[in-house]
């Protein structure tokens, strides 16, 4: 590959897009530094420009992913308006999606062992994601009297858990992982039956 970050100044941009092909490749540590830069077409101590360790590079990515994620989770939420359910099961759908479209990034953000609170920036676009699937939880719980409602963060996490498992086990293309029904509908009517059971939708919905 000819050094096309590095001349036209965006070794940073180009580091970033190699390292996401490895990590699809390889797993988040399943390769160095030094492969990433020949990746991109740069020296090894050319990354040190922009990047002390692997991790840094890695964090980058996470936060890169994480942006993006809160993004779809954002739009989802929205575009499920106004049915408070809607947008609950939108941001359920916009999980399986964003790990089909940016395996990268995902793999990144949940396969790294990075914390979110490697950085201040991570840990707030960690939260901004978790932040819209509360606040889907929230607008779905309101009817309930406060005193017997379930905590939003609690069923919230449970949905974000169950998401994950759907994504790990059924849509990520890894042998013996395909499901007999597709992720989406798997993870709906897995919502279905977990919002019944406390009692947020009436049995008939």
């Amino acid at each position: 590959m000819a050094k096309r970050g590095y001349h036209h100044g965006n070794l940073r941009a180009a580091l970033i897009d190699a390292a996401l092909g490895l990590i699809e490749e390889k797993s988040p540590q399943g390769f160095t530094l030094s492969e990433a830069a020949k990746a991109a077409g740069v020296t090894p101590a050319a990354v040190y420009r922009h990047f002390q360790g692997r991790d840094d590079l890695l964090a980058e990515i996470a936060l890169q992913g994480y942006e993006i994620f809160a993004d779809l989770m954002d739009y989802a939420y929205e575009t499920g308006q106004p049915s408070d359910l809607a947008s609950f099961e939108a941001t359920g759908r916009a999980y399986l999606a964003f790990a089909r479209r940016y395996p990268g990034h995902y793999m990144a953000m949940f396969e790294s062992g990075l914390s979110v609170n490697r950085t201040p920036e991570l840990a707030r676009a960690s939260a901004r994601a978790r932040d819209v699937l509360e606040k889907a939880a929230a607008g779905l719980s309101a009817h309930i009297p406060p005193e017997k409602r379930p905590p939003a963060a609690m069923f919230s996490a449970h949905i974000w858990a169950m998401s994950h498992g759907v994504v790990e086990l059924f849509a990520r293309g890894a042998p013996g992982g395909q499901a007999p029904f597709p992720p989406e509908d798997l993870l709906e009517s897995g919502i279905g039956i977990y919002l019944r059971g406390l009692g947020l939708i009436p049995p008939d919905s």
